[in-house]
């Protein structure tokens, strides 16, 4: 079994791969594809999912802290 990957992109969402089970904090599942966006902008109409709605709005460029070999 791969991992799933969660890619978090410049200014804007993050990106799923992979076979996951999305579900809200009362046990409803989302139906998902093989690779989609969460918002995490707050902008988004169809949270969690990602419209495009951060566009020109939103910023941040996160990176994970390399570690030394």
């Amino acid at each position: 079994m791969s991992k799933v990957q969660i890619k978090v992109m410049d200014n804007g969402s993050f990106r799923v791969t992979g076979e996951v089970e999305l579900i809200d904090m009362e046990g409803n599942v989302f139906e998902t594809k093989p690779t989609f966006s969460l918002c995490r902008c707050g902008l988004s109409s169809k949270r969690p999912f990602c419209d495009g709605s951060h566009k020109g709005k939103f910023q941040a460029r996160d990176r994970a802290v390399k570690t030394p070999e």
